[in-house]
């Protein structure tokens, strides 16, 4: 029997950067045919296709990047990722790796006891858990259990005086890492980073490495090769829903928009700005055609911090759509869209 495939697990908070640094790795691969399970939280794929569009990957291999937009995987790990597990594993001889994104919303741990499963267990086994961690995010206090940082930073929000799901989220996504990937660390100063360092080193069981890293660049060979066999260690990984069952926030939901339209990015950045001051948005993403512009635009925003590149040519076939996905919490779709409507350019 051949070995085992190995899987890495890469988790971390909503735009933390996961995508990212899976997109980096896929176009630094160093020759390693890797495929790539994504778990979106919406109906609107918008990762997987940011993917697929890295320019590294070969046409045949385009079919290694899968999409699961039906659920979290956490929840729904029988009836979404089992089959699509197997589907990869039948094409074992022509995989070196698999990377398994998470969801923003999912915890790791549930993940990786299905890798006990017989069905996998013989063909597959968890290489490492990596979080990713937005920098920027935790110093602002927006998980930070230190109540003093809490105060100083966001003074103005008293739901984060206690603790709360989306903070407990953030501590097992940090208690089941064999690797933590301190992200967007060109937002913050130096002094910053050390305080979140031990902010992050406080909610680690055991010692665990912590690197950091700008837009997700590091090298393969610090995020593949650990040899962790996760699945065989879990009572070292601590989890706030070890001894209840696991249950998302239904209040937090996702939505979405496709509009046959072109937006100048800056107006619409400002607008979306606006968005997430009137309404509890966590995250947006998606792909924004431009007025003039033969190239497809990505924005991605996280709470009111937004980024925008170009990452590939519209194709001849493709409508130029603007897609837009947003997760939150009470979202308001009809508001969103017709904030958005306002601030179309000419067609």
């Amino acid at each position: 029997m051949t070995s085992k495939i190995p899987v890495t697990i890469v988790t971390g908070f909503l735009g933390s950067g996961k995508t990212t640094l899976i997109r980096n790795l896929l176009q630094n691969n160093q020759g390693r045919r890797i495929a790539v399970l994504v778990n979106e939280f919406g109906e609107l794929g918008i990762d997987g296709e940011l993917l697929k569009s890295c320019q590294i990957c070969p046409e045949d291999n385009i079919d290694n990047i899968v999409e699961l937009t039906n659920g979290c995987l956490c929840c729904t790990v029988q009836e979404e990722f089992l089959p699509t597990m197997q589907q990869l594993l039948q094409r074992r001889d022509r995989i070196d790796c698999i990377l398994i994104e998470t969801s923003g919303l999912a915890l790791p741990k549930p993940l990786v006891k299905a890798f006990r499963w017989h069905e996998i267990r013989n063909a597959a086994t968890v290489d490492a858990v990596i979080t990713v961690v937005d920098c920027a995010a935790v110093a602002a206090g927006t998980f930070a259990s230190n109540p003093e940082a809490v105060e100083r930073d966001r003074q103005a929000d008293p739901n984060l005086e206690h603790e709360t799901p989306l903070q407990e989220l953030f501590e097992d996504q940090l208690a089941c890492a064999d690797l933590v990937v301190l992200n967007k660390t060109d937002l913050v100063d130096a002094a910053t980073q050390t305080e979140i360092i031990s902010l992050v080193q406080q909610e680690l069981p055991r010692v665990v490495k912590i690197v950091s890293a700008t837009h997700g660049q590091l090298d393969v060979d610090i995020l593949i090769g650990f040899n962790a066999a996760v699945e065989d260690d879990l009572a070292a990984r601590p989890s706030h829903h070890d001894t209840e069952e696991h249950d998302h926030d239904d209040e937090i939901t996702s939505t979405h928009v496709v509009l046959n339209r072109r937006f100048e990015p800056q107006k619409l950045q400002q607008q979306l700005q606006n968005l997430v001051q009137e309404q509890e948005i966590y995250r947006i993403k998606g792909f924004v055609a431009v007025p003039n512009k033969p190239m497809r635009l990505v924005l991605q925003g996280v709470g009111g911090r937004f980024e925008q590149f170009y990452d590939r040519m519209w194709q001849p076939e493709e409508q130029q759509q603007t897609k837009l996905v947003f997760i939150g919490r009470h979202l308001q779709p009809s508001v969103i869209e017709s904030q958005l409507n306002v601030v179309s350019a000419n067609r």
